[in-house]
């Protein structure tokens, strides 16, 4: 009896130190859960300059962004016009063109030739030709960007202070052939020109390039780390089922809250940036760059979601056995009219009935494995993979339901 009475006592102690431990392995794991998020991110696009261009290459067409754009090359154009003599120096052959291009000048001289030459910017920042000067330079900024913000790489720093840009000086180009072809011949003296469009800015870029050296380190190590130390924690657990459905909701929250963090980031990043620069671009330009981040981030919460599910639905709660009772009854009664019906699976019902177990596992080793091969998955591929996983198991259940189990017994169909 006292051997018997000090097994039970020192039996709650030896759980309470798996519990400890199982605990602060999830805890961690759940903490490295968005800075991996964040460290694939990072490793992507700061260190692959085709997923980099890829990202940005939609800004060429959106509107914020071109208007910003032609603002800028329109501010270097008239920074190199003298408004007071650029009727006189025009030769007189072009005199007319010229005046009728202006139309009627008004009161402000310098408003009529600022409108001219923002409307041939513009025709420039939305034509064809912008979107190949965009994913040049863009291309050409990569390799320095790479080299600014983690050390490698070559090509000239293109960080200015706090801020990265992007040379316009081809956007200005075609602005000053445009305007030549429209009559303003004296746009053809304007010299070589090279102004920045700012792509990003901030008071702690320094900050910035130390967390992606250590980000890029770490790359795609990260979340095997977190999810070996998450899994660790459910082995070590007394209950492991409640753990499993307990990790994923809480992988799932700590991406959200990144998630959460992202967004007000967005807001103070916005509201700190230089007057000059045009919000709507840089808002742009803040959501693509961080686009298949928070695509990643919905990924991994939809991931932690389906987890949970299935772990809750596999338990023996007696809400998860009502679940598993519709879905089975639901089965056998398609089964059975099945079978009224005439159809009749030979020796495929029976094998399956009696490997059963083993073919839920392949498929859903199968599912995982197709997630982990799937380049760059979303939320929606991870419910899809779900939705076919449970497609296909609901076939085998109504394959393994003979005679017997569609009449709700376990008694197998006697062989003929």
């Amino acid at each position: 009896m006292a051997t018997l009475e000090a097994k039970h006592a020192a039996r709650p102690q030896r759980h309470r130190g798996r519990s400890f431990l199982a605990a602060v392995l999830i805890v961690i794991g759940c903490i490295l859960a968005p800075l991996s998020v964040v460290a694939v991110w990072a490793n992507d696009l700061v260190g692959n300059t085709d997923r980099y261009v890829s990202t940005v290459a939609p800004l060429a067409s959106n509107s914020a962004v071109q208007n910003a754009v032609a603002n800028r090359a329109t501010d270097a154009v008239m920074s190199h016009i003298n408004l007071s003599t650029l009727l006189v120096d025009v030769a007189p052959a072009d005199k007319p063109r010229l005046e009728k291009a202006l139309g009627k000048l008004g009161n402000s001289l310098e408003g009529a030739v600022r409108s001219f030459v923002h409307d041939k910017a513009l025709a420039v920042t939305q034509s064809s030709a912008f979107k190949t000067i965009w994913i040049d330079a863009n291309r050409k900024v990569h390799s320095s960007l790479d080299k600014a913000l983690t050390g490698s790489g070559g090509g000239a720093i293109q960080l200015k202070g706090n801020t990265v840009v992007l040379d316009l000086g081809p956007v200005v180009d075609q602005v000053k052939t445009r305007l030549v072809d429209s009559g303003m011949s004296v746009a053809s003296k304007i010299p070589s020109v090279h102004t920045d469009f700012t792509l990003f800015t901030s008071d702690k870029v320094s900050q910035v390039k130390t967390y992606v050296r250590v980000l890029q380190v770490l790359g795609n190590w990260l979340p095997v780390i977190a999810i070996l130390l998450v899994v660790a924690g459910v082995l070590v657990a007394v209950r492991r089922r409640r753990t499993v459905v307990t990790s994923a909701l809480a992988v799932a929250v700590a991406v959200g809250l990144l998630a959460i963090g992202l967004r007000i980031f967005r807001a103070i990043y916005l509201d700190r940036l230089p007057a000059n620069v045009s919000q709507d671009a840089a808002s742009a330009v803040y959501d693509t760059l961080t686009r298949f981040l928070f695509s990643t981030v919905r990924m991994v919460i939809a991931l932690g979601i389906v987890i949970a599910l299935g772990a809750w639905l596999t338990g023996r709660g007696r809400h998860a056995a009502v679940v598993r009772g519709l879905w089975t009854s639901g089965i056998g009664a398609t089964r059975a009219t099945a079978d009224r019906a005439g159809m009749r699976t030979g020796p495929v019902g029976p094998f399956i009935r009696r490997y059963r177990t083993w073919i839920v596992w392949i498929l859903v080793i199968g599912a995982l494995v197709a997630l982990l091969l799937w380049s760059f998955p979303t939320a929606w591929v991870v419910l899809g993979i779900a939705l076919c996983l449970l497609f296909v198991m609901a076939v085998v259940e109504f394959l393994a339901a003979g005679d017997g189990e569609a009449k709700g017994t376990d008694t197998p169909r006697p062989a003929t």
